[in-house]
């Protein structure tokens, strides 16, 4: 069962799909999210959210994607920050439903996406970046953060590195999000 689950995140096509649609799929979930939270749930989501979108922006001030190798910043303690930092994100704007059921859902779905793009993603970087980069695989874990790497800088931001991977456009569209679920709450649920 779980190589056909495997499968199914690696179909070329469903890939092709999801990705050309995700704009409208995500619209929708948003507004579904919105028109139907639990106000009270408004605070320890958002703080969970926040948590991510710091993690994400870490990121996106330590990655120059596919250039150089990322061993500063999160990527001294853990291959694929960036991941977790998505997770957190959108767990936090999935709280507001209030169903743990929902939390569970999502948690299994995101762990199978993420395995299998990164293993996708891993196997591209072995390939541009070569013999650094299957060191680096060698010394730092997949998901979970351990110690940082010898000679890597923790304290890590580069604003530069932060325009060009568009993190403050993933800031605005994640404040966006809060800003409609705060008004929502304030103005528009009960």
């Amino acid at each position: 069962m779980l190589d056909a689950i495997h499968r199914l995140f690696n179909n070329p096509a469903l890939r092709k799909v999801l990705v050309k649609s995700r704009v409208l799929l995500g619209l929708a979930a948003v507004a579904a999210i919105v028109w139907y939270m639990d106000p009270k749930w408004l605070l320890p989501g958002f703080a969970v959210s926040m948590f991510g979108e710091f993690i994400q922006l870490w990121c996106f001030a330590s990655l120059d994607k596919g250039r150089t190798l990322a061993c500063n910043g999160p990527y001294a303690m853990v291959r694929n920050p960036m991941y977790l930092g998505r997770y957190f994100i959108l767990l936090g704007g999935l709280m507001l439903i209030g169903s743990p059921w929902v939390l569970v859902a999502f948690t299994v779905i995101y762990y199978f996406y993420m395995v299998n793009r990164v293993k996708r993603e891993e196997e591209y970087l072995r390939g541009v970046l070569g013999a650094p980069y299957a060191e680096y695989l060698l010394k730092v874990n997949r998901f979970l953060p351990g110690s940082p790497i010898a000679g890597s800088q923790l304290a890590f931001w580069d604003w530069k590195l932060l325009k060009q991977n568009h993190g403050t456009t993933n800031l605005v569209a994640t404040l966006v999000f809060w800003i409609a679920a705060f008004l929502r709450a304030a103005y528009g649920a009960g």
